[in-house]
């Protein structure tokens, strides 16, 4: 099958038990700790346009899975683009950009996301994916979600981040706990932060707590900060592996990293905002990806420069031996001494409450009376509470 915008395959693509990252081998017992590939995305969205990109999704799952892998992850706001722009000008020039990007939001549960499931499902692969997310409470919300779906085409979480970065704030709304969730698969305990999320220790802790084994992180292409002709810029690439392998080391889990890439349109597209633009876009430094395993060491190949599948064998066996060293969420702690509550709640605009106690109590009436209850209130009544 081709794929749009062509990939080329890279990374370790081991068929069998990988050795220990600690330098041992591990011989578990088969079915009790999950051994499989993982395929990381590094690759670029078709920019600001949905319907092509999510195509692009779906091809490069059918492809991953032809490689063997199980897994397939994708970059932060992969659909239909991370919005660089916000960095790169005053936010009173930028209304296109926002326009164009509100247009191409994915709302969850919706088609873009039954298209992915549905390749997900054929492919018998999980999908870990960016979108920016949409809503039919607002035209002008969007919030920077993470979808986990199965390999049986179900969504498994979804994650808004829960506070956007630096210039960020002018795009996104913040998100909430209720994603704050490790899911129980057949690959393993897998839970996702996006891009600096990975930096707040409380969120971090909140899915090592729940066992987290895989943990996927996701960040952008480029993450502007300074004109590079000062110096100074943030250097995205260092801070990644700082942030991964505290994670890894910390919760003695392998932690997926997959960066966004951009391309030429990417890369055009933003150049037309002003005459430096290009030339900070190059001298930006790089998103990458790579997989760390639960020593904290890199355990894969680095994809970087170009649009890539990167592959990577997982043995969630390695995550054992590490635990008896430092078990933060076990015996390495003091739980009578540090307290930590995750209010999950699922903040939205309004809860309609008196018009659904006003429906309950009609049908308790009407039931009473002898009335069918399907025509004691209007069937119209809307129940918002505790709703996505």
């Amino acid at each position: 099958m081709a794929v749009p915008g062509a990939v080329s395959p890279r990374g370790r693509l081991a068929r069998h038990r990988a050795p220990s990252t600690t330098g041992t081998p591990v011989t578990a017992p088969k079915n009790i700790y999950p051994f499989f590939k993982v395929a990381l995305a590094h690759v670029a969205p078709v920019f600001l346009d949905r319907d092509a990109t999510v195509d692009k999704c779906c091809a490069l799952i059918t492809e991953a899975a032809r490689n063997g892998a199980r897994l397939v992850a994708f970059p932060e706001a992969f659909i239909p683009a991370f919005p660089a722009w916000a960095a790169l000008d005053a936010p009173i020039n930028n209304h296109e950009f926002f326009l164009r990007l509100a247009a191409n939001s994915v709302r969850v549960p919706g088609p873009e996301v039954s298209a992915l499931a549905q390749a997900a499902r054929r492919a018998g692969v999980f999908v870990s994916v960016g979108v920016n997310e949409g809503t039919d409470a607002s035209v002008g919300c969007i919030w920077n979600s993470n979808v986990l779906v199965g390999e049986d085409g179900a969504v498994l979480n979804l994650h808004r981040k829960i506070v956007p970065t630096f210039f960020e704030k002018l795009i996104w709304a913040n998100g909430d706990g209720a994603g704050l969730r490790v899911v129980d698969t057949a690959i393993g305990r897998i839970g996702a932060l996006i891009c600096g999320e990975n930096t707040n220790p409380l969120a971090r802790y909140a899915l090592m707590a729940q066992g987290e084994q895989v943990h996927v992180a996701s960040y952008p292409p480029i993450w502007p900060t300074r004109d590079p002709a000062r110096g100074g810029n943030y250097d995205l690439a260092n801070a990644i592996r700082i942030r991964a392998g505290a994670h890894s080391f910390e919760a003695k889990c392998f932690t997926v990293v997959v960066s966004g890439f951009m391309d030429e349109c990417m890369r055009g597209e933003l150049g037309k905002i002003g005459r430096e633009t290009a030339r900070i876009l190059d001298h930006t430094p790089r998103g990458v990806s790579m997989v760390i395993g639960p020593t904290g060491d890199v355990v894969s190949d680095v994809a970087d420069t170009d649009e890539s599948l990167l592959y990577c064998d997982i043995d969630v066996a390695q995550c054992v031996e590490p635990k008896q060293f430092h078990d933060v969420v076990g015996y390495y702690n003091r739980f009578d001494i540090f307290k930590l509550t995750v209010d999950r709640s699922a903040n939205r605009p309004v809860a309609f409450v008196a018009e659904e106690e006003g429906r309950a109590f009609a049908m308790k009436e009407s039931t009473d009376s002898g009335a069918d209850p399907e025509f004691a209130a209007d069937p119209q009544a809307v129940r918002l509470r505790n709703e996505r």
